[in-house]
């Protein structure tokens, strides 16, 4: 039988090697986690890592915030 599109979609999700853009846990910087290719896209332009310290930002103010999602949007497709 095959799988729904929703069940495909989650196992694309989960083989995907989520980090920090500093690769430490995310709970002790306060930084997104994103997939590794993203993070590593957006760190090799200036405007990449702008992009990925405007989204670290609103993270953390949403943590500060006692919040456990932030709308950041490094993730597409998906609102909060």
């Amino acid at each position: 039988m095959a799988k729904a599109k929703s069940q495909q979609s989650l196992d694309r999700w989960t083989k995907q090697k989520l980090i920090a853009p500093s690769e430490k846990p995310s709970g002790e910087t306060g930084q997104v986690y994103a997939p590794s290719a993203t993070i590593s896209k957006l760190k090799s332009t200036a405007a990449g890592k702008k992009k990925l310290a405007a989204a670290n930002a609103k993270k953390r103010e949403a943590t500060k915030a006692g919040k456990q999602f932030a709308s950041h949007g490094l993730h597409k497709g998906k609102k909060r």
